[in-house]
C-alpha cells in the first residue's frame, strides 16, 4: 500500500441519473427545533443534531432518527450502496442478534469484554447484539462456499450495529446503538487477481470516494486493527477540531496515521556512556505516578527509565518466553503493537499476582529484573531510552524504593552482549516533535479527527477458528483469506456536522443535505406567494433538487433563525419586495452576507450553479 496524503474533499451535487427530486412541507413533517441544546449535549453535532429536530434521546446512547436525519442518513447510504456495488459487492442483510457460542469460537466474546451485549433467551441460550458481523458472515459462508471457482466474493450491509459503551457520549458519535455499513471479503490468496490485496485496494479507493462525495475532508491514515483482529489497515479521519482522535502526520511526504500505528523515524541510541554518578537507593513509599517519584528524586519523567512488565499473550507460541520488559523513557507509553511485532508474538500486560510470584517488584521494577527468570525473560529497550550518557532513574526492584545514577553499560554489561537477552526496538507510541519515518529532517505534526471507516486484513483469523476452507484446482485444502470493510453511517452524519458548522446552525454539503432548497414563505397564507412556491419547487424538483418549504405561520425571525439551524444549502425566500421585483431572494447556507434577489427565470440555473460550485 502506498502512502496516503489528506484528501480535501469537494463534492458538488451530481446526481448519477437525473430523477424527480422530493418537495415537503414544514407543515406536513416533524422538526421539533429547540432554542437550546439540552445541558449535557457538549459537542457541536450533539448540540445541533438536537437543536435542529435531527434525534432524540431514547436512552443514553440510543437516538430515534427524525424525518431530516433519516433523509441524510438514506443519502449518505446510497452513495455507500454505489461505491460498494462498483467493486463488485452484493447487499445482503444479517440478523442483528447472534448466538454468543460463534463469538466465544473466535475469542472475541472475551475480546469485547462488557462492551458486547449479551441477552439470555427464555430458552436459556446465551445471544448477543452484533458489533459487527465477521462471526455470523463467516458462519453463513463456511456452509454455502464450498468451492475456490467462487472466490473472490465481496458481502455487505447496512444495518444497526450495538456496543454497551460504559459512557455513551457526543451523541452520534459514541453511542450504544448506531448504523454501519459493514462488508467482508473472501479470498484464496492475498496476492494477484483476485486476492486480498487486490479487493483492499480498491475498498481504498472506494472509501475515499464515498468520503469526498459526502463533501468531507478527510485523512487516510494507518491504524492499528484493534478487537477486529487481522494486519493491515487503514482509517478514514474526518478532519476538525473536535474530533476525539488525534492523527500524527508527516507534513512533507503526507504519511500519517494515528497514535497506535504511527512510526518513529531513525533515533541514534547506544548503551555505552558515562558512568561516574553514583547507583543510589532512595526510599519513595506511595508516591503518586511516575511525575510524583521524579518531583521527589529531583528530576523529570524525561529523565526517568519505565519498565513494564508483560507475558505472551494466552494461547501464543513464544518460543519459551514467559516474561517481557518493555523499558521505555519515563514521559512515553509502551506500545503493545510495536512491542508485539519486536518479539514476535502477542503480549499482554502481566497478571499481578503471577509476575509478584516471579520476583518482580510491580511498581518498582528496573531493566535490570529480568535476571530474576534468566532464560525465560527478554528486555526490549526504546532507542530513547537506550541512552547510555544519561544518568538514569529507575525503579530499585523492591518494593517502595528507587535508585538514581543507574548507567546500562555499568549495571547491565554481561545482559548487554547477549542479543537475545537485550534487544533494542521501536516500542513507544510515536509524539508530537518525533522525527518523520518517510521524511529525514521532517518531524511529526497532530491534528484532530473523527474516525468514520476502516478497512482491515483479517487473513484467516476468522476462517480459522470457524473452520471455513475450500478446495483448490489442485483439490488442496486452503483457509479462506477475509477482509472487512466498515463505515459509521451515522457517525459520518454527525461528523460532517462537527466539520462543518458555525455560530447559526449546520451548513450541510450538498450530496448528503436532506434538502437541497429551503423555500420560505414570508405570508403563506398569500395565494400570489403560495403559487410561487409551488411553481418553483415543481421547478426546481423535475431537475432533480429536493426542495422544503417553510409554509408556517410563523414571524420571518423565526422562519430565518430555524433556516440556518436547520443548514440547508440554499434558501430562497418568497417576500412581497423581491416579488414585485420579479424574483425572489436567494442565498447559499455557506455565505456570511445577505442574499441577493435573483429574477424568477434564473432561479433554476443559480440553484444549480450554486449546488455544483
Amino acid at each position: 500500500m502506498t502512502e496516503h496524503a489528506t484528501a480535501v474533499a469537494h463534492a458538488p451535487f451530481s446526481p448519477v441519473t437525473v430523477h424527480v427530486g422530493d418537495v415537503d412541507r414544514w407543515s406536513k413533517t416533524i422538526i421539533p427545533t429547540l432554542r437550546d441544546a439540552p445541558a449535557e449535549a457538549t459537542t457541536p453535532s450533539h448540540q445541533l443534531l438536537l437543536r435542529a429536530g435531527y434525534i432524540r434521546q431514547v436512552a443514553a446512547g440510543v437516538y430515534d432518527y427524525l424525518p431530516l436525519a433519516w433523509r441524510s442518513l438514506r443519502k449518505i447510504s446510497q452513495i455507500i450502496r454505489e461505491e460498494m456495488n462498483a467493486v463488485g459487492g452484493s447487499e445482503m442483510l444479517m440478523p442483528a442478534m447472534a448466538p454468543r457460542e460463534i463469538f466465544d469460537q473466535t475469542g472475541r466474546a472475551e475480546d469485547y469484554g462488557d462492551d458486547l451485549f449479551q441477552l439470555t433467551d427464555r430458552h436459556g441460550r446465551a445471544t448477543v447484539l452484533g458489533p459487527t458481523h465477521e462471526e455470523v458472515i463467516t458462519d453463513f459462508l463456511r456452509h454455502a462456499v464450498t468451492s475456490y471457482r467462487q472466490l473472490p466474493l465481496i458481502l455487505y450491509q447496512i444495518q444497526s450495529k450495538f456496543r454497551d459503551e460504559v459512557r455513551p457520549r457526543a451523541g452520534l458519535l459514541r453511542g450504544r446503538e448506531f448504523i454501519m455499513k459493514d462488508a467482508y471479503s473472501f479470498h484464496l490468496a492475498v496476492e494477484g487477481k483476485g486476492g486480498l490485496d487486490e479487493t483492499y485496494d480498491a475498498m481504498f479507493r472506494a472509501y475515499s470516494n464515498v468520503f469526498a462525495r459526502c463533501g468531507l475532508d478527510f485523512t487516510a491514515v494507518e491504524a492499528e486493527a484493534g478487537p477486529i483482529g487481522g494486519s493491515a489497515s487503514h482509517e478514514f479521519m474526518v478532519n476538525c477540531e473536535t474530533g476525539e482522535d488525534t492523527i500524527l502526520r508527516c507534513p512533507v511526504s503526507g504519511y500519517a496515521a494515528n497514535v497506535e500505528k504511527c512510526e518513529i523515524g531513525a533515533r541514534a541510541w547506544s548503551f555505552e556512556g558515562n558512568a561516574d554518578a553514583p547507583l543510589t537507593k532512595v526510599n519513595t513509599p506511595n508516591m503518586p505516578g511516575i511525575e510524583g517519584v521524579a518531583a521527589h528524586l529531583g528530576v523529570t519523567a524525561a529523565d526517568m527509565l519505565k519498565t513494564v512488565v508483560l507475558e505472551p499473550a494466552p494461547g501464543v507460541e513464544s518460543g519459551g518466553i514467559d516474561w517481557v520488559l518493555a523499558v521505555v523513557r519515563g514521559d512515553h507509553e509502551v506500545n503493545e503493537g510495536k512491542l508485539r511485532d519486536a518479539v514476535g508474538f502477542k503480549v499482554v500486560l502481566a497478571d499481578e499476582k503471577r509476575a509478584r510470584a516471579a520476583g518482580f517488584a510491580i511498581g518498582y521494577v528496573s531493566p535490570l529484573s529480568g535476571a530474576l527468570t534468566a532464560g525465560k525473560s527478554v528486555v526490549v529497550v526504546d532507542p530513547d531510552a537506550a541512552q547510555g550518557n544519561t544518568v538514569w532513574a529507575t525503579g530499585a526492584d523492591v518494593p517502595d524504593h528507587h535508585v538514581t545514577g543507574f548507567n546500562w553499560s555499568r549495571e547491565m554489561a554481561a545482559a548487554l552482549a547477549d542479543s537475545s537477552y537485550v534487544k533494542v526496538a521501536e516500542i513507544r507510541n510515536a509524539m508530537v516533535g518525533d522525527p518523520s519515518p518517510r521524511e529525514s529532517g521532517a518531524v511529526l505534526v497532530e491534528q484532530r479527527g473523527i474516525e468514520t471507516g476502516h478497512i482491515f486484513k483479517l487473513g484467516c483469523k476468522y476462517s480459522d477458528a470457524m473452520g471455513f476452507h475450500v478446495m483448490d484446482e489442485t483439490q488442496k485444502r486452503h483457509s479462506v483469506i477475509m477482509g472487512c470493510y466498515g463505515i459509521g453511517v451515522s457517525r459520518t452524519m454527525a461528523a460532517c456536522v462537527e466539520m462543518s458548522h458555525d455560530d447559526s446552525g449546520m451548513i450541510w454539503p450538498a450530496s448528503i443535505a436532506p434538502y437541497h432548497v429551503h423555500i420560505v414563505l414570508m405570508k403563506p397564507n398569500d395565494a400570489e406567494h403560495a403559487a410561487v412556491a409551488e411553481q418553483l419547487s415543481a421547478q426546481l424538483s423535475t431537475a432533480g433538487l429536493d426542495v422544503l418549504i417553510d409554509d408556517r405561520k410563523e414571524r420571518p425571525g423565526v422562519k430565518f433563525k430555524d433556516a440556518d439551524l436547520i443548514g440547508m444549502p440554499i434558501r430562497l425566500t418568497i417576500g412581497a419586495k423581491a416579488l414585485e421585483a420579479g424574483g425572489v431572494e436567494c442565498k447559499a447556507r455557506s455565505d456570511p452576507g445577505k442574499g441577493e434577489m435573483v429574477p424568477m427565470d434564473q432561479v433554476l440555473e443559480r440553484c444549480l450553479s450554486t449546488l455544483t460550485t
